[in-house]
């Protein structure tokens, strides 16, 4: 049946991971996982008072951060090894806002980037705008779909790149200045921050500031 829906529409087969972004993807669900196991020392380490147990949750949360350190060396040694993969990260941590754990998100979740246009890199990530209408009712738009994970990434670096890009800091003052809520400010630049990736990618060379 799926085979028949895929040639009644057309659709592009996808090409199968490699094995090496299989072991990406199991590295950065690591490291995931290591970051919701913070939360709860974190958060016991304002309440506790007795001195072994601030030792041994103070002792945890180190144990916890050598992880980290540990699974983003496994992972940027994976990178590294690639040429493919290597220049392509270097391209992504070249961009305002882009730090090499979220390259390495973008290259694991979204490695169609460089193969898109705009618009199905922004769809894919879940940040196309969607307006809601029925007959003469128009609503709000908004964003659904896509890929979770790419989004959630994405948010930090939007604010990093909304303070340090001086192009995306102007861009969002008009936007704020226009009416627009900061969340959906913040919304509009993670998807201009997918589609600033998928740019030099499909070019193949490093972000480029533009000189005034």
């Amino acid at each position: 049946m799926l085979t028949r829906m895929g040639a009644a529409l057309s659709l592009e087969a996808r090409p199968v991971p490699s094995a090496i972004i299989n072991d990406l993807r199991d590295l950065r669900t690591a490291r995931n996982a290591l970051i919701k196991d913070q939360v709860a020392p974190q958060t016991r380490a304002k309440a506790i008072t007795p001195p072994l147990l601030k030792r041994q949750n103070a002792a945890r949360l180190n144990q916890i951060e050598a992880q980290k350190e540990a699974v983003d060396a496994a992972t940027n040694a994976l990178i590294q090894g690639d040429p493919d993969l290597a220049q392509r990260f270097a391209i992504l941590c070249s961009i305002p806002g882009i730090a090499e754990v979220s390259a390495a998100m973008l290259l694991i979740e979204m490695p169609e980037l460089s193969s898109l246009d705009e618009k199905q890199a922004a769809a894919l990530a879940g940040l196309a705008p969607i307006a809601r209408q029925s007959g003469n009712w128009k609503g709000k738009s908004f964003i659904r779909g896509g890929r979770q994970q790419v989004r959630q990434g994405l948010y930090m670096p939007a604010l990093v790149a909304i303070r340090f890009n001086a192009d995306l800091k102007a861009k969002y003052e008009q936007l704020i200045k226009a009416g627009k809520a900061p969340k959906q400010a913040i919304t509009a630049f993670m998807r201009k921050l997918i589609i600033l990736a998928n740019a030099p990618l499909k070019k193949g060379r490093k972000w480029q500031t533009r000189v005034a």
